[in-house]
């Protein structure tokens, strides 16, 4: 790949021009070209078509690259061989604990999925081209854990309104004035051997993800009508996983998509790890009273750990009583007074309300500094 590139310094070639030139996947080159970036031993342009470019580290890096047999760049040729290589009982599994910096820079702690971290399984199921299914409250993780899983992840946001040229692609005017299409990103994870991501999948109309299942079943290829029937097929890498929210309004599991996703996977909040980041005890105590009535069917909702991380960021800024304010506030109006409840009782207060705009201040007020209160003071005097 750095061979290629110092090869010719005034260039910027495609993954594709790439992976034609070299003999290997799009996945593989593209996998070779952003380590290369990262290393700062090449540079890149572009984002959903990313484009590569030697600088001046790319000679250096071409002279001790090391050269394979055309096929075996892949990282997942590589755990292949090692597979056909290795007893079971010889094999020992990846152990990824974690924290995980994701692609845009946020952490992931993993999580136990079948005695295995949840990163590690996913990569496994993956490897054996194992659809995934994720379904749970909004919150409780699912993109987090893909996003962690898979750093050559593309993703399609699924709501009602989401068309097939959405995920396959269309048509779109060009800065001539002509049309041109643009491929989607379905497209873009075949022909590359990426993972891609269906979120909210079971908002979509099904008519709309009919067009995916074709690339997910044994033809593992598609046809773009809209553009002269072109038939595209999936490089080895190619991988759907796709997030369900059982509880959200119009989401609707067909008994066609869940056929297409062999494996499914419950994924609630770890109030565990709540406490762990230092998420104030007694409102991980209240949400975790909270989930046990959502479980009994007494309630519609708890604080997951998106709603706990953002309390504990409001904390930090407005204070304690405004962040438990806040949480209440967030819950849906059918459960607000139970949630109050359940917060006036485990931090003692007489009354808890929504945060809700007070008078308008006077002008001598106004020149005052806020008054810091509950975490923000305590990390300040620490």
């Amino acid at each position: 790949m750095a061979r290629l590139l110092a090869d010719r310094p005034a260039d910027t070639i495609t993954i594709g021009d790439m992976a034609r030139q070299l003999g290997h996947s799009h996945g593989a080159v593209r996998n070779a070209a952003l380590t290369l970036v990262r290393r700062g031993e090449a540079d890149q342009s572009g984002v959903g078509q990313p484009e590569f470019r030697a600088n001046a580290k790319t000679a250096a890096a071409a002279q001790s690259a090391v050269i394979s047999p055309p096929g075996t760049h892949s990282p997942r040729a590589q755990a292949a061989a090692a597979a056909r290589t290795t007893s079971p009982a010889a094999a020992t599994p990846r152990q990824t604990t974690g924290p995980i910096r994701r692609a845009g820079g946020q952490l992931y702690h993993p999580r136990k999925l079948a005695d295995l971290p949840d990163v590690e399984a996913l990569n496994r199921l993956r490897d054996a081209d194992v659809p995934v299914l994720l379904y749970g409250p909004p919150g409780t993780g699912k993109t987090s854990l893909v996003e962690a899983a898979f750093p050559d992840l593309l993703t399609v946001a699924g709501d009602g309104d989401t068309t097939v040229g959405d995920v396959i692609g269309e048509y779109t005017q060009a800065d001539a004035g002509g049309y041109v299409f643009q491929y989607g990103p379905l497209v873009t994870a075949m022909t590359e051997g990426r993972a891609l991501l269906i979120d909210d999948a079971t908002l979509i109309s099904p008519k709309v993800l009919a067009a995916l299942y074709p690339a997910m079943d044994g033809r593992r290829q598609i046809q773009v009508k809209a553009h002269k029937g072109e038939t595209i097929k999936a490089e080895p890498g190619f991988y759907v996983v796709a997030g369900h929210n059982p509880g959200v309004h119009g989401a609707v599991l067909t008994e066609a998509l869940s056929s297409r996703f062999s494996v499914q996977i419950q994924i609630g909040t770890d109030y565990d790890l709540a406490l762990a980041l230092k998420i104030d005890d007694r409102v991980v105590r209240v949400a975790r009273h909270l989930a046990g009535q959502v479980e009994l069917g007494e309630l519609g909702w708890a604080p997951q750990l998106r709603e706990l991380l953002s309390y504990q960021k409001t904390e930090a800024v407005l204070g304690t009583n405004a962040a438990l304010a806040n949480l209440v506030g967030i819950a849906p109006l059918e459960d607000r007074d139970a949630v109050a409840d359940a917060v006036i009782k485990a931090v003692g207060v007489k009354k808890i309300a929504p945060l809700t705009l007070g008078k308008q201040l006077s002008a001598s007020a106004l020149r005052k500094p806020p008054a810091v209160t509950g975490a923000a003071s305590r990390g300040r005097s620490r």
